[in-house]
């Protein structure tokens, strides 16, 4: 039986951080770190027992950061974002961060030890892959013999160079529109100026620009566009021999970070070999047009993407900018024949939470785009840790400030988190009952995912253009859809609006054809409520049903043959 991929993805160094005390751009020693150790058998069940069977690491590389610890002394503090750093401003590929290690000099043992737990869970690990840049100063001490750092054997006399692992902006210091003596004892500085990771290639990035990175170089000329890419340049083979040292160490996945700036032969290319040693390994690429999904799950070898520009865009249009519910479709349709490969989610460490100012205000209205999330296709879904809390953002961590996105910069720790994980009991004593009737609602809505044949590889039958025109239903505010099998049928029904609504559907002769569903009166309990409900399916007569505000239903309908 092969799976519907439902991810968790996790930020251990605030996961599991139970200090109370923490303040805004607070150090490691004042605030604190969760640990690799932290995240036991305990935890891991009670993370599969939401019916999650993939867990996302991020941040476990190791990044630049403002802190020193024994034997690693910290980064020049005006280049480093937060306290903390980024985990996107990669140190050293062939590490992991010291900060989430209880004995930092065993630091990857007890990595290794976490992907021993996880897979004892039967659960699979997914880790970032960064491929379009490396924080300003890149160093790996504890590289595998043989393997160069990046940058180690660069001509700086070149702008470009498809021997060389970054780009150059030759004779010119580093200059961005902020002061590089800003904190610590000493100023920055950096000569030759390396362009900054976001296809920044001049000196002077402003502090908008991900000042924190520089960008690698992979046989791509930005100056006169050339590609040379034959023989395989020293980025791609540095790449490869990374994929290849992480994947042997037990990793399940990659999420590929920001996939569409790097060359699309490297992965043509790297994906192939990766899984000519690893075939079980997967790949999930972050990208953000739609015009590019297919190269990249075709040519490039990509599993999986991010359908964000997409479903995901649609759904914050639903809940904050009164887009039409009707939209839906289109969501679908743009990406018909690939849908069973797009990534969906409500919240990942880029976006703002659900429940916070910026997006529902409301962490209980999530009933309606949970449900078409993580049930319009069977296509992977993933939640962001604490989402199934409600946790709303509302703090001011320090660098990132009230965002109404979780840190990924500081150390910090959340009220929901802690109360949750109680030091390590993991339990919902301490919850309150909105968070516990939340956290109930997502594990129902994610176990259905896997144990209902009609979500996780049925069919789908888009219910809104026979549901356009008529009374009793409205398309702006609802989206109905029935997912099946030659043995299952689901009829979903998602209601955006503020309040309840009675309406009448109409599911035509070809849905009822195509899922085989049985004609005339019907009783039927909700599998997302437990509410019995008594309608009436074809022979010309609407279906009625009743639907909460922000709320949905998932009704079982009879087959001919049941």
């Amino acid at each position: 039986m092969k799976e519907k991929l439902i991810v968790y993805q996790v930020f251990p160094r605030v996961f599991t951080n139970m200090n109370t005390t923490c303040i805004p751009c607070g150090t490691y020693e004042q605030n604190g770190s969760g640990k690799f150790n932290d995240i036991t058998p305990k935890v891991l069940k009670s993370i599969a027992d939401l019916g999650v069977n993939s867990i996302w690491l991020t941040g476990v590389i190791e990044m630049a950061t403002k802190t020193s610890f024994p034997g690693i002394p910290a980064d020049n503090p005006n280049v480093v974002k937060g306290e903390a750093g980024s985990p996107y401003a990669i140190k050293d590929y062939y590490d992991v961060a010291p900060s989430l290690a209880e004995d930092i000099e065993h630091r990857m043992e007890e990595f290794e030890a976490l992907v021993e737990r996880i897979h004892h869970q039967g659960l699979k690990v997914i880790i970032d892959f960064v491929p379009n840049h490396t924080a300003r100063v890149y160093h790996s001490d504890v590289a595998p013999t043989g393997v160069k750092d990046f940058g180690s054997e660069d001509d700086y006399s070149k702008f470009f160079s498809a021997a060389n692992n970054y780009y150059y902006i030759v004779n010119q210091q580093f200059s961005p529109d902020f002061p590089l003596d800003a904190e610590g004892a000493s100023p920055y500085v950096e000569f030759p100026a390396k362009a900054t990771g976001n296809d920044c290639f001049t000196a002077f990035c402003h502090r908008n620009d991900w000042y924190e990175t520089v960008k690698l170089n992979y046989g791509y000329d930005p100056g006169d566009h050339s590609r040379h890419f034959d023989p395989a340049p020293d980025t791609w083979l540095k790449m490869l021999h990374i994929l290849r040292f992480w994947a042997k160490k037990g990793v399940d996945g990659f999420r590929c970070d920001m996939v569409f700036m790097v060359p699309q032969e490297f992965w043509h290319w790297a994906i192939p070999q990766v899984k000519k040693d690893y075939p079980d390994v997967i790949f999930i690429g972050e990208i953000y047009d739609v015009n590019l999904y297919g190269s990249f799950l075709d040519y490039c070898h990509f599993d999986y993407l991010y359908d964000k520009v997409n479903l995901y865009d649609t759904l914050v249009g639903i809940e904050k900018h009164n887009v039409s519910a009707a939209q839906l479709t289109s969501c679908w349709q743009r990406v018909d024949g690939i849908g069973d490969r797009m990534l969906n989610f409500l919240e990942n460490h880029d976006e703002v939470r659900f429940a916070s100012r910026e997006y529902a205000d409301d962490p209980a209205k999530v009933v309606p785009s949970l449900v078409v999330s993580a049930m319009i296709s069977r296509g992977p879904f993933m939640i962001y840790y604490g989402q199934e809390l409600g946790e709303m953002a509302h703090d001011n961590e320090g660098f990132a400030g009230d965002n109404n996105r979780s840190t990924i910069f500081d150390y910090w720790s959340y009220d929901t988190l802690r109360r949750w994980y109680d030091g390590g009991k993991c339990s919902v004593v301490k919850l309150t009952r909105h968070e516990r009737w939340l956290r109930k609602l997502y594990k129902t809505v994610l176990m259905m995912c896997n144990s209902h044949r009609a979500v996780r590889e049925g069919n789908f039958f888009d219910l809104m253009y026979v549901n356009l025109r008529h009374e009793g239903f409205n398309p702006h505010r609802q989206y109905a859809f029935l997912r099946y099998t030659d043995e299952e049928a689901l009829l979903i029904v998602a209601n955006f609006d503020n309040k309840e609504t009675m309406l009448s559907l109409n599911i035509p002769d070809l849905a009822i054809g195509m899922a085989g569903l049985a004609c005339g009166e019907q009783k039927s309990k909700d599998l997302l409520w437990g509410k019995e409900y008594t309608f009436t399916v074809g022979g010309g007569v609407m279906t009625r049903l009743s639907v909460g505000a922000h709320d949905a239903i998932i009704i079982p309908l009879k087959k001919n043959d049941r």
